[in-house]
C-alpha cells in the first residue's frame, strides 16, 4: 500500500489511501504503518493534484490520529505532519475566498472537494492539537486562526465543516495567550454570527453551543464594555440546549425514520473511505468528538458514524449538551487548576510546610471555595435557571427512549452517548455545589431533596452500578453535597450501610479519584455520626471499612486520603472511643505505620508530585500524632 502511494494514477493513489484509513482502524496495525514511516508517505499525498487523494489521505491520517491515541498524534506532530497540514488548509481557505466551482460528484449531486477536504483536515488538525502542545503552537504561528474562522464562515452552507471547525477552535482557544495576542474584531465577528444564526436543526444547536464555548475561552480578549453582554448570550445557548428534552427528541427523530422508511425515502449519511471520524459520531467513545482514542481496550466501535440523517441529529443534540455541560463545569472550576495533583487531599495537620493541594480538573473531583466564582456568573447562572437544568439532565432519559434505542442497532450507539451526558451532569453539579451558597441552590429543603435524588440514581437498582465514569460523577457530587448538609447540620438520608455498598463499587475502579471520593464520603459521613448520640456500632462499620482500604488500596493516595478520614472520624468523641476500641484502632494503625512509611520512601519520590508528597508527609506526621492520642485514650478507662 505505501508503494501504491507513489503510483503515477491517481485512482491507484487513492485507493492506497483509501485502503489505509480502513487499516489503521485495527489498532493491533498502527505499530507496523508506523515503524514504515506512513506519516511521511502519507503527508505529501495531502498536496496530491488530486482533490479525491487529498481527500482520502487528510482522512488516513486522520483515522490514525484518532485510532493512534496521543501518542501517535504527538510523533505524527515529531514526523511533520503540519508542514503539509498547515500548506493544504491554507489552499483550502483560498478557494473558499475565489469561490471555486464545484466539481461534479454524480448526476444527483454535487461534491464540493475544497470543503470535503478542508473537513477532513480540520479534523486531524483538531486532533493532533488536542494532544500536542507543538502543534497548538505551530497552529498560532502559522496563522490558521484566520483558516478556521473561514471554514466556520461557511456555516450556512456547510454546517458539517463549520461544527469541526468550531470544534477545533474551542481546543485551540483554551488556556492559549499566544492565541488571544493575534485575535482580531473579525474573527469575535464570525463568532458572534454565528452564536446568533438562527437555524433549528439539532447540528446548527451543536454548532451555536461550540461557538459559545470558543467565546467563554476568549472572554479575557473582549472589550470590557461588551463582556456582560456577551455573558449573557453565552448562558442563553447554554441554557436553550440544555432545556431540550433529549428523551422526547430521540422518540420524536425515531418516528421521522419510521415514517420516511415508510414512504421508501433514504436518507442516509454516506460516510467517506471508512472513516470513523467521518460524521458526528465519532465523539461516542471520548469526551468531545473526534478526540484520540485513549481507551484501554482500543475499542473504536463508538467512533463509527451514524447511518442515516436522524441518529445524526440526535448525535448531535446530546453532543450539544454534553458541551454545554462542560462550560459550565469549566465556569465553575478555580482559575488556576493542577492537572496531576492530589484531589483536595489534605491532612488534618494545618502546617505551613506546605501550600494547600489543588484538585485535578480531569478528575471531576475539584473543591473549590464558594468565593471563587465572580458575582457577574453566579447570578447568570441564577437568571438562566442552569442549576435546574443542570439537575434535570442527572437523570438519565426516559425509560421509552433507552427502549427504542436498545431496540435498534443503528440506534444503541446514542445510549452510551447518553450516559455520558448524565455522567457531565453530574460533574457539573459536583462543581455547582463548591461554588455556589446553599440558599441559591434552594437551601435546606432543595438540598435535601437532591441527596434524595443522588440516593435514588445508585441505590434503587438491584446492584450499585459500576462504570467507572458514572462512580467517578456521582461520588463526586456526593462528596460535595454531604459536605456541605454535614457543615450545616442537615440530615441526609442515605445510611452507612448504603454509603458502604458505594464505597465497596468503588474500591473496585482502577481510578484513584473514584476510590479518594468514596472514602472522603465515608469520612464526613463517619464526622458526623461521631457527634451523635448511640452510634458506635455504625462507626466501628466505617472504621473497620476504611482500615481496610488503607491497608490494601494500591495507590499510596488511596492510603492516606483513608488515614485523613480516620483521624476525622474518631477524632473526638465518646461513640469514637468505644468504636476505635471495639475494631482495635490503635493495633492496626501501629502496624500500619512502619508500611506506609517504607512506601513513601521506595514509591514517594517515582509515582507523586511534589504536592502530593508533601500532603502524604503531612499525613504521617499526623499518624504518628494520633497513634499518640490513641495512646492517651487506652490508659483511660472505658467510656
Amino acid at each position: 500500500l505505501l508503494v501504491q502511494l507513489q503510483s503515477p494514477s491517481p485512482d491507484i493513489r487513492e485507493f492506497a489511501c483509501a485502503s489505509i484509513s480502513r487499516l489503521v482502524q485495527q489498532t493491533q496495525v498502527i505499530p507496523s504503518f508506523l515503524q514504515r514511516d506512513v506519516v511521511r508517505c502519507l503527508g505529501p499525498m495531502l498536496l496530491d493534484k488530486s482533490f479525491a487523494v487529498r481527500e482520502t489521505a487528510a482522512g488516513a491520517l486522520r483515522n490514525l490520529s484518532v485510532c493512534g491515541g496521543f501518542e501517535v498524534c504527538e510523533d505524527m506532530v515529531k514526523q511533520d505532519v503540519m508542514t503539509p497540514l498547515v500548506a493544504l488548509l491554507k489552499e483550502c481557505s483560498a478557494g473558499f475566498l475565489s469561490n471555486s466551482v464545484p466539481l461534479p460528484k454524480s448526476k444527483d449531486e454535487q461534491k464540493n472537494y475544497t470543503e470535503d477536504v478542508a473537513n477532513e483536515a480540520i479534523n486531524l488538525l483538531w486532533n493532533v492539537c488536542e494532544s500536542s502542545s507543538r502543534a497548538v503552537s505551530v497552529f498560532s504561528k502559522e496563522g490558521l486562526l484566520d483558516v478556521v474562522m473561514s471554514c466556520l464562515e461557511r456555516h450556512c452552507e456547510n454546517v458539517e465543516l463549520a461544527v469541526s471547525a468550531a470544534y477545533c477552535l474551542q481546543t485551540v482557544t483554551e488556556d492559549n495567550p499566544e492565541l488571544l495576542c493575534r485575535l482580531t474584531p473579525s474573527s469575535l465577528q464570525v463568532l458572534e454570527s454565528v452564536m446568533m444564526s438562527s437555524q433549528s436543526t439539532m447540528e446548527h444547536l451543536l454548532l451555536r453551543t461550540l461557538a459559545a464555548g470558543c467565546v467563554w475561552n476568549l472572554k479575557s480578549a473582549l472589550p470590557s464594555s461588551s463582556q456582560a453582554g456577551t455573558l449573557s448570550a453565552v448562558m442563553r445557548i447554554l441554557s436553550h440546549t440544555l432545556e431540550v428534552d433529549a428523551g422526547q427528541a430521540i422518540l420524536e427523530l425515531k418516528e421521522q425514520e419510521s415514517r420516511r422508511r415508510e414512504e421508501g425515502v433514504e436518507r442516509e449519511v454516506q460516510p467517506c473511505s471508512d472513516r470513523p471520524g467521518e460524521g458526528d459520531g465519532m465523539e461516542e467513545g471520548n469526551a468531545e468528538r473526534g478526540k484520540p482514542n485513549s481507551s484501554a481496550d482500543n475499542d473504536i466501535s463508538d467512533l463509527l458514524p451514524p447511518k442515516n440523517e436522524e441518529v445524526k441529529q440526535a448525535m448531535a443534540l446530546l453532543s450539544a449538551q454534553q458541551t454545554s455541560l462542560e462550560i459550565i463545569v469549566n465556569m465553575c472550576c478555580s482559575d488556576d487548576p493542577s492537572d496531576d495533583e492530589w484531589e483536595e487531599l489534605s491532612s488534618s495537620d494545618e502546617s505551613d510546610m506546605c501550600a494547600e493541594s489543588s484538585l485535578c480538573e480531569s478528575s471531576g473531583a475539584q473543591v473549590l471555595s464558594p468565593l471563587c466564582l465572580s458575582a457577574e456568573i453566579h447570578a447568570a447562572l441564577i437568571s438562566f435557571l442552569l442549576p435546574e437544568k443542570v439537575l434535570k439532565k442527572t437523570e438519565f432519559p426516559s425509560s421509552a427512549a433507552l427502549d427504542t434505542c436498545m431496540k435498534c442497532p443503528a440506534w444503541k450507539s446514542l445510549v452510551k452517548k447518553m450516559q455520558r451526558v448524565q455522567c457531565r451532569a453530574l460533574f457539573c453539579l459536583h462543581n455547582m455545589l463548591s461554588v455556589m451558597e446553599g440558599e441559591a441552590l434552594g437551601g435546606v429543603v432543595a438540598l435535601q431533596a437532591l441527596a434524595e435524588h443522588l440516593s435514588q440514581l445508585v441505590f434503587s437498582q438491584p446492584e450499585i452500578p459500576k462504570e467507572d465514569e458514572f462512580l467517578e460523577a456521582v461520588t463526586s457530587a456526593l462528596r460535595s453535597l454531604l459536605q456541605i448538609m454535614a457543615s450545616r447540620n442537615i440530615p441526609q438520608c442515605m445510611s452507612p450501610q448504603q454509603l458502604i455498598g458505594l464505597c465497596e463499587a468503588a474500591a473496585q475502579c482502577s481510578h484513584t479519584s473514584v476510590r479518594v471520593n468514596a472514602i472522603a464520603i465515608l469520612g464526613i459521613t463517619g464526622s458526623t455520626l461521631a457527634k451523635q448520640h448511640h452510634t458506635a456500632g455504625k462507626l466501628q462499620m466505617i472504621g473497620s471499612f476504611l482500615l481496610q482500604v488503607a491497608t490494601k488500596d494500591p495507590s499510596l493516595v488511596g492510603t492516606g486520603e483513608a488515614l485523613d478520614a480516620i483521624f476525622d472520624v474518631f477524632a473526638d468523641g465518646v461513640e469514637a472511643e468505644r468504636a476505635a476500641r471495639h475494631i482495635k484502632l490503635l493495633p492496626a494503625l501501629r502496624t500500619l505505620q512502619p508500611v506506609f512509611k517504607a512506601k513513601m520512601r521506595k514509591e514517594g519520590r517515582e509515582k507523586y508530585s511534589p504536592d502530593q508528597l508533601c500532603v502524604l508527609h503531612n499525613v504521617k506526621v499526623n499518624l504518628r500524632r494520633f497513634i499518640s492520642y490513641l495512646e492517651t485514650l487506652e490508659k483511660k478507662p472505658n467510656p
